[in-house]
């Protein structure tokens, strides 16, 4: 399985942007996808996730901004983030894990900074 992220910028706090993360290869056994977050000097977080069934979680510092959707025929998982503040700023992973989470597998990542 192979991911490739899209869609990271530099934008002003209280704007939007939305990830992309397509996927290719072998991803019929593939259930859960979603993304992480890393700032610089701080560990990889979950930012938010979703199921084959469509349950989603989130974080509790971007529930109400971010949105997180797949869209099967194209292969691909979106991040829509509105609100955007400065400790928004990170390298965001887009990630496919297979059911049971036997298996994850990541993007190379897509940096967001949100700065003025």
């Amino acid at each position: 399985v192979q991911l490739v992220e899209s869609g990271g910028a530099l934008v002003q706090p209280g704007g939007s942007l939305r990830l992309s993360c397509i996927a290719s290869g072998s991803i019929l056994n593939i259930y859960t996808v979603g993304w992480y977050r890393q700032a610089p000097g701080k560990e990889r977080e979950l930012v938010a996730r979703i199921t084959g069934g469509s349950v989603t979680n989130y974080a509790d510092s971007v529930k109400d901004r971010f949105i997180i959707s797949r869209h099967y025929a194209k292969k691909t998982v979106y991040l829509q983030m509105n609100s955007l503040k400065p400790e928004d700023t990170a390298v965001y992973y887009c990630f496919a894990e297979t059911v049971g989470s036997i298996q994850r597998y990541w993007g190379q990542g897509t940096q967001v900074t949100v700065s003025s």
